[in-house]
């Protein structure tokens, strides 16, 4: 339902269509076909430049599919009624396909413009998956950049037979021209990754030239988590000239549901705290941000370069890592090969997915009870697996979970093993550390909450780091290499913390512009 306060929103949005539009639904039946129909005569009255048409198309795979077309041959396609989370990609498609300015960083979108041979994406998703509309609106931005492009998002619940020819556990999963192209949660800066190393057909040579290798910058923030966002904002407050490269703004927050720890903000989610690190970044002009984009190395040196994955180099004085952390693995015969067909990250994107199921979460600190408890309303029954004698969680969380009668909690367990069968993971090995015994849990999933790993690869053997990965900072996140400073989950620090990590990083940031002052009076 689209409510008046959302069209009169939508309106002055759709005063940026340049392209006249035409939204073909199927003319195929199904029992939610008249629900979609009112969605898409709500969205094409807002608009003189959007039109609507009932058609009989072979592109279209069902009475809820539509496709969203201009006359130069770009177009997305949707298959379900994309609300939820993913409401937003189908605005965005209306206005990109539309003509409406797309904000992909240059080099990708000059890199997109380029290819010239069809790429047919399918992309299914969940609409209760927060990192889904991600990977989708990027996809369609692509889409509107190239009608060689063409990029289909599938509702998993309203399809449940293509989820289940494909063996798809987790979300988004994206096929390209029928082929798996990527399982489970992923960033979208890895699929820039992975098209780029396809060797692809091309108009012409990439040009990767951007804004951002036409100066040398005073700071280079790489990560735009907390840590990145806070070291950008006080450094431009600073009057330098700021550059922040990431993958995508808020970083590992956007994959955090409830934030109920950031002192002055009583509660909030990981994706509303991104949004709004992002507005504030945009109040400085001074800052340039890179987003989808990797950095390949650092060269240190009197004046720093960074090496993108987009082949460009940058120049820089001083650098600031903010790289955060990901996922930690078990590291077990069954995870990776089994992730998206039963192993997962993100117990909010696939546990709809295990809807009566029996699933497995492995992990007892904050993370792991939480999953737990996110999981008991969905699934038939949790087993938590605790590596210790006991739960690390808080104790709010243990007093929670207590109150459950569908999570048994294991404690001095080792997971040892994740058993498949036919593609889909049907049961979990542990060992009993005080017996010593080998024990096993029937199940169709696993959810792994063991913690995190610092993203610090690509500055292995540059800047000094622990046996864990971690950078080793002083009190002033000062590297072992002059000029080069650290902040947030990727270093030293202790307690991995938001509130910790944005404090780190205006640290960070004060430390660079300090540097600089006493290089310049030197």
């Amino acid at each position: 339902m689209i409510t008046e306060e959302m069209k009169t929103q939508l309106k002055q949005h759709f005063e940026n269509i340049k392209k006249k539009i035409t939204i073909e639904y199927s003319s195929k039946n199904h029992d939610k076909k008249a629900e979609l129909v009112q969605m898409l005569e709500d969205t094409a009255a807002l608009s003189d430049s959007i039109s609507l048409k009932e058609v009989s198309s072979e592109d279209l795979r069902s009475g809820v599919s539509f496709a969203i077309k201009n006359d130069t041959n770009q177009k997305a396609i949707f298959s379900g009624i994309p609300g939820g989370h993913e409401f937003n990609s189908y605005i965005l498609a209306l206005l990109h396909i539309g003509g409406h300015a797309i904000k992909l960083d240059n080099s990708i979108q000059s890199f997109v413009k380029t290819i010239n041979q069809p790429l047919k994406f399918t992309t299914y998703v969940s609409l209760s998956c927060h990192n889904c509309p991600d990977i989708v609106q990027m996809l369609n931005q692509f889409a509107a950049l190239n009608g060689n492009i063409e990029n289909e998002m599938i509702d998993g619940g309203v399809f449940p037979e293509l989820i289940e020819e494909n063996n798809i556990q987790g979300v988004p999963t994206v096929f390209l021209n029928g082929e798996s192209f990527l399982t489970g949660k992923a960033e979208p800066a890895k699929i820039i990754e992975k098209l780029l190393s396809l060797n692809l057909k091309t108009e012409a040579a990439n040009d990767s030239t951007s804004s951002a290798n036409q100066k040398t910058y005073d700071v280079s923030i790489i990560g735009s988590g907390p840590a990145g966002v806070s070291a950008a904002i006080y450094a431009a407050r600073k009057g330098l000239e700021v550059l922040l490269i990431g993958d995508r703004i808020g970083g590992q927050v956007r994959d955090t549901m409830d934030i109920e720890n950031l002192i002055s903000n009583i509660k909030t989610t990981g994706p509303t705290l991104s949004n709004d690190l992002e507005s504030h970044l945009q109040e400085y002009k001074n800052i340039n941000i890179r987003k989808l984009i990797k950095v390949q190395e650092i060269v240190p040196g009197p004046t720093h370069v960074l090496k993108l994955k987009t082949g460009e180099e940058v120049e820089t004085k001083t650098i600031i890592l903010a790289t955060g952390a990901k996922w930690r693995e078990l590291n077990v015969p069954g995870e990776r090969e089994n992730i998206g067909k039963g192993v997962a990250y993100c117990p909010h994107c696939d546990g709809p997915f295990f809807k009566g199921k029996d699933v497995a979460v492995v992990g007892g600190g904050n993370s792991g009870v939480e999953a737990a408890l996110d999981l008991s309303g969905i699934v038939n029954k949790v087993t938590l697996l605790e590596f210790s004698d006991e739960l690390k969680a808080d104790k709010v969380l243990r007093d929670k979970l207590a109150t459950l009668n569908n999570i048994e909690t294991i404690t001095s367990a080792q997971t040892i093993e994740i058993d498949a069968k036919d593609d889909a993971v049907t049961s979990l090995q542990y060992k009993d550390r005080t017996s010593g015994d080998t024990k096993s849990v029937d199940l169709a999933g696993v959810f792994i909450q063991i913690g995190l790993v610092p993203n610090s690869e690509f500055v292995k053997g540059i800047v000094d780091m622990t046996e864990y990965g971690e950078i080793k900072v002083d009190d002033h996140c000062q590297t072992n290499i002059p000029g080069v400073f650290a902040a947030g989950d990727v270093t030293t620090t202790p307690f991995k913390q938001i509130v910790i990590a944005i404090g780190e990083g205006a640290k960070a940031a004060l430390s660079a512009f300090n540097h600089l002052l006493l290089k310049a009076a030197a």
